[in-house]
């Protein structure tokens, strides 16, 4: 017997021809897409980490997250627009269903573009396919796997994340 999984798009991407810093999930987990935010679950450190970074108050109405992370030079998406999953968790999704964002074409949208962060281990494996096929990046954009800021991510305490993300922070935008 066949479990037919429901087919998840993800989010639009979050970002200004100025940013900088282009953070890339994997896919937005369920509480996400059920809320329409990136990052809704309420454990995800993923505003925590900004609040640390940018200064985006964390406690914020999320419209007002997004444009302190835009004026901050930070531009939001996943590497996967379109797949399937049984739950929340990235390892949960089926890989022969993946679809990858136009990634390339955002990136002709973002002239000031310094570095590309990936938040988690899925988010860098699904970026390390994509760039074989579909991605090109002029030498002057560094790209940093990072720790993921999920709850389901939790043998990493919050500091050692966020010193993680500070000296990618420290080395894209000296």
């Amino acid at each position: 017997m066949t479990i037919r999984l429901p087919l998840l798009s993800g989010l639009a991407p979050v970002a200004r021809p100025d940013a900088k810093v282009l953070i890339l999930g994997s896919m937005p987990g369920q509480a996400s897409l059920d809320a329409q935010q990136y990052y809704g679950h309420p454990r995800n450190q993923f505003w925590p980490l900004m609040q640390q970074l940018f200064a985006v108050d964390a406690s914020l109405p999320y419209p007002q997250r997004l444009l302190a992370l835009q004026n901050a030079g930070v531009a939001l998406w996943d590497v996967i627009g379109v797949c399937q999953r049984q739950g929340s968790l990235d390892s949960a999704i089926r890989p022969s269903s993946v679809q990858f964002n136009d990634i390339a074409l955002l990136l002709t949208q973002l002239p000031q573009l310094q570095a590309i962060w990936l938040n988690g281990g899925t988010a860098a494996k699904s970026w390390q396919k994509l760039q074989k096929s579909a991605v090109t990046l002029p030498a002057s954009i560094k790209v940093w796997s990072l720790p993921s800021s999920s709850p389901a991510h939790a043998a990493r305490s919050f500091s050692d994340k966020l010193l993680q993300w500070q000296e990618a922070r420290l080395q894209s935008l000296s």
